[in-house]
């Protein structure tokens, strides 16, 4: 029998709290009220949306319980600032960006349409939503009194999806992600005295000195940010390496081939942290002039009194046949050399087969997900990268690796029994030495304060 919000409402609030979502504190009794009526509302769409094709209720179910997890999120925890400035920077990107002709999509791109790609552009690129609460943002968006439900939960769940797809999505998204650190600046300096927001903005000198103070706080966070991400990242995947090697690596050469390399496995452990630990220390600062570009985006925006830059998203470059034959087979080409090269030193270092596989795939991940540490770090940098010959070159070998480790992290996201194994062996030894970490940390400061 289905369960009733009135039953499930307050203890799952209370097993938030007790879980340390949310302090006990700061939630009203009301608030229980509210988380009554949402789960009611999502039990009635899920026991009255009859099944539309085979497979689809399974489908609407865990998108509804997305929806159902985001609203009571901004119900115990609103995110009033966040939404605000999500807002306020669509709007000035909506009049700034301009779609050039058909834009390889072979058509016109409607304002609405254009409205709702700079929307969830501006989503992604301020706080890196995830796709269920973007889903959610845009279902408020679409019908404000979500009580209401509209006429076909389907066919609004089919919208957003596409939305979320959109051919555009990736070039909106770049645009506003390289202007995004002057809206967060500009959120800083309105955050700090907000009653007082509007004269203090009136004095540039003012202006210009808040600026520095909270693009200086922002980037010793970032940096913060960046040190934690190699240390822990780099512990994680050591001690992972250890527990596939003993699990699956040992026993299989052991075993199955019948002999066991002691250099390999001691290679194949200490390689992988290594390599994400070198990803992360050859990450650099914005440069100096970084600075004065976002003073300079800041006070435009502030001041609105200037010429408005536009931004255009152009078709992207039709390729001749020969041509896109000479790009295809030069990436063959770096994604064969790239391979083959590792391939031929761990063969000369007498890797075993599953060894080499576990390293090739363990490889591209990091080096995947060193690519995406890098891009955190650079969050606040509005300078256009210098990219010399050596660039070039790094970037055309690395990013076989690169497509492959986004491949496999798509892949294993997507199957869930792949997931539970990869969460096993990756996710559980990080979690368990930050959860330790944490805990001895806490356990310092109250034993220091008991000293005082």
């Amino acid at each position: 029998m289905q369960k009733s919000g009135e039953e499930i409402a307050e203890p799952f609030v209370f097993e938030l709290i007790r879980a340390g979502h949310f302090p006990n504190d700061r939630i009203e009794e009301t608030k229980i009220e509210e988380v009554k009526k949402t789960l009611n509302k999502y039990i009635f769409l899920l026991e009255n949306t009859p099944e539309e094709k085979e497979g689809s209720k399974v489908q609407l179910y865990d998108w509804l319980m997305d929806m159902a997890a985001c609203e009571i999120e901004g119900i115990l925890s609103p995110a009033f600032r966040e939404k605000a400035l999500i807002e306020y920077m669509t709007e000035l990107m909506v009049q700034r960006i301009e779609v050039a002709g058909n834009a390889v999509i072979y058509r016109s791109i409607t304002q609405q349409e254009k409205e709702i790609q700079v929307y969830i552009a501006c989503q992604r690129a301020l706080f890196k939503l995830d796709s269920p609460l973007i889903s959610y943002y845009l279902l408020q968006k679409k019908y404000p009194d979500w009580s209401k439900t509209p006429a076909n939960i389907y066919s609004t769940r089919e919208q957003i999806e596409k939305d979320l797809k959109h051919p555009l999505a990736d070039k909106f998204y770049k645009i506003c992600e390289k202007q995004d650190t002057a809206y967060f600046i500009l959120g800083d300096v309105i955050s700090e005295a907000p009653l007082e927001a509007q004269k203090n903005i009136s004095h540039p000198e003012f202006l210009e000195n808040s600026i520095r103070k909270f693009y200086q706080s922002r980037l010793k966070r970032v940096k913060s940010r960046v040190a934690r991400a190699a240390f822990y990242s780099t512990i994680s995947i050591f001690i992972t390496k250890i527990l596939l090697a003993l699990a699956i690596e040992v026993p299989f050469e052991k075993y199955v081939l019948g002999h066991f390399n002691y250099q390999s496995l001691g290679l194949n452990i200490l390689i992988p942290p290594v390599l994400m630990f070198f990803l992360v220390l050859t990450i650099r600062p914005p440069r100096k002039e970084n600075l004065d570009k976002v003073i300079m985006e800041v006070i435009k925006i502030a001041y609105n009194n200037e010429k408005r830059d536009v931004y255009a998203i152009k078709p992207a470059r039709k390729r001749g046949i020969i041509f896109g034959a000479v790009v295809v087979a030069f990436y063959l080409f770096t994604f064969l050399l790239s391979f083959g090269t590792i391939i031929w030193i761990l063969n000369k270092f007498n890797f075993g087969i599953l060894s080499m596989l576990i390293f090739l795939m363990f490889f591209s991940l990091i080096t995947f997900a060193g690519v995406k540490i890098r891009e955190r770090a650079k969050e606040l940098d509005m300078t256009e990268e210098k990219t010399g010959f050596l660039t070039f070159l790094t970037d055309s070998f690395s990013l076989p690796f690169i497509r492959v480790g986004k491949w496999l992290s798509r892949q294993w996201a997507k199957y869930n029994v792949v997931l539970v194994l990869v969460t096993a062996f990756l996710d559980m030894p990080f979690q368990l030495f930050t959860e330790f970490l944490e805990h001895w940390r806490t356990f310092l400061k109250e034993k220091k304060e008991e000293i005082h």
